[in-house]
């Protein structure tokens, strides 16, 4: 009798085993890491396309995750306390493209004290904690931008800079970038002006700009939503002239395809969505991370257009 109760308890924590092994098992197919990506808007096409790389990664790699942003990228003191609320849901990482790094540190160390990682994607930022930045060199994507403008231009030509009225370490990179390449090629900087596009502050810049200098022969626009307004004012006014933005969204690779650009520079923020979550991933098993991912940077000229639009209508529409 004793020794029939010792087989059934046997059966019985074998079958116990079995069933607990069978649950943890469950729960490990049922666990998706939670990421939240955090972009500065997503009212443009660019951080669309970014939105776009992410989504597809979180689909590939069984992620629950999500891209949130402010309604503008001006929104600064708003992104902080988005950040705040983030902090609160404890997801298992953070990607984030800081509008402004200086205001948003604090609340990063937070996240490092809960032990969550941070990555940086498309903003660079100088803080020691973060896990990686995914996103384009800025300064090789001002550079090559200011020799392209520079390769449409004589020696002497005067040309004018515009970028976003929020300054970061990004944008003040691209503009050395840009300014050292088009002084080397011998092209003179007359004008350096912020403009909040969201504001109208283009057109105005462009106004005054023109005012100032009615011989101007090309515009670097720190990026394209500035372009396409650059453009618009130009074109009110009579003018073309080359203008060299630095996203390569829609409209400017369809101003190459129409003949209004001869070319434009592309960043690739699909991938850079993409490879932000691949690397989050990374991050939250414990792997090593490489601190630097380079997303890459492209010249698109008119042989390149048609791949290059229907790439952007594949993941826009």
């Amino acid at each position: 009798m004793l020794k029939k109760s010792w087989i059934f308890l046997l059966i019985g924590a074998a079958f116990l085993f079995t069933l607990i092994g069978f649950i943890v098992k469950s729960l490990a197919q049922d666990y998706k890491p939670k990421i939240v990506v955090v972009v500065k808007t997503l009212n443009t096409e660019y951080w669309k396309i970014l939105e776009s790389g992410a989504n597809k990664a979180f689909q590939d790699f069984n992620v629950d995750g999500q891209v949130i942003a402010t309604n503008y990228e001006s929104q600064i003191t708003e992104q902080v306390q988005m950040l705040e609320r983030v902090l609160k849901q404890k997801p298992d990482a953070l990607i984030i493209a800081l509008t402004q790094p200086s205001s948003a540190i604090s609340v990063l160390k937070e996240y490092k004290r809960s032990n969550i990682p941070v990555l940086f994607v498309d903003t660079e930022a100088d803080w020691a904690g973060q896990t990686a930045y995914i996103g384009t060199d800025n300064y090789e994507l001002g550079k090559k931008s200011g020799e392209l403008l520079a390769s449409m231009l004589l020696p002497g030509d005067q040309v004018a800079l515009i970028h976003t009225a929020v300054i970061n370490p990004d944008m003040i990179a691209r503009l050395k970038g840009a300014r050292e390449a088009l002084e080397a090629a011998g092209i003179e900087i007359v004008a350096v002006q912020p403009a909040d596009n969201e504001s109208g502050e283009v057109k105005l810049a462009m106004d005054h700009i023109l005012q100032a200098y009615p011989d101007i022969k090309g515009v670097f626009a720190g990026t394209d939503t500035i372009a396409i307004s650059t453009l618009q004012q130009l074109k009110e006014n009579g003018i073309q002239v080359p203008v060299v933005g630095t996203d390569g969204t829609m409209k400017m690779v369809k101003s190459v395809e129409d003949g209004t650009l001869s070319a434009t520079i592309a960043q690739n923020p699909y991938d850079m969505g993409y490879l932000s979550v691949e690397k989050a991933l990374k991050a939250i098993k414990g792997e090593p991370v490489e601190k630097k991912v380079d997303s890459g940077v492209s010249v698109v000229i008119k042989g390149d257009v048609k791949e290059r639009i229907d790439f952007l209508t594949t993941i826009l529409k």
